[in-house]
């Protein structure tokens, strides 16, 4: 009867062992931040960008520059004006100013609409790389080792040259 409860504790512990080592998933890391700013597609939208991003810029200074203008105008012939005509004309310089901060706004927002649009297809490039040379690898989960985001260690399999490789760079 002893033999029997033996034997039946060392299988049960056997079966326990297989199904914990079973259990135990592959997991790899992979610098993401890495592989996207090696893209050569996020190369060239960040071109695009910094492109967009100086017409903005130039566009503003320009406005910038007129109202600079306008004011000094403004300013030198103020003497020679009327109180009511001054009033105008600081209303007018006041709207001008108002209308080159809301430009500001929306370049902000067309360059963060932009880059969304621009960035979305790359992101989903990478993702489909990685997914499919961890599937390729027989690996459960892939843990993004980009800085900053808590990683603490990172000794497993490092996917960064494979999906280069997939993506053909």
């Amino acid at each position: 009867m002893k033999n029997v409860k033996k034997i039946a504790v060392a299988l049960i512990l056997f079966v326990a062992a297989t199904s914990f080592v079973n259990a135990q998933s592959k997991v790899a890391h992979i610098n993401v931040q890495q592989l996207l700013s090696e893209m050569p597609e996020m190369k060239a939208a960040q071109a695009e960008l910094k492109k967009l991003q100086e017409t903005y810029r130039a566009d503003i200074e320009s406005s910038m520059t007129e109202l600079k203008n306008k004011y000094t105008q403004y300013s030198n012939e103020a003497t020679s004006k009327s109180e009511e005509e001054n009033q105008k004309r600081a209303v007018e310089l006041q709207g001008f100013e108002k209308n080159i901060q809301e430009a500001e706004q929306a370049a902000v927002q067309e360059m963060q609409k932009k880059q969304q649009e621009l960035y979305a297809p790359i992101s989903d490039k990478a993702k489909a790389a990685i997914e499919k040379v961890a599937a390729a690898q027989g690996f459960d989960y892939v843990v993004d080792a980009s800085p900053g985001l808590s990683l603490i260690v990172a000794k497993g399999k490092d996917l960064l040259p494979s999906v280069k490789q997939e993506l053909g760079f």
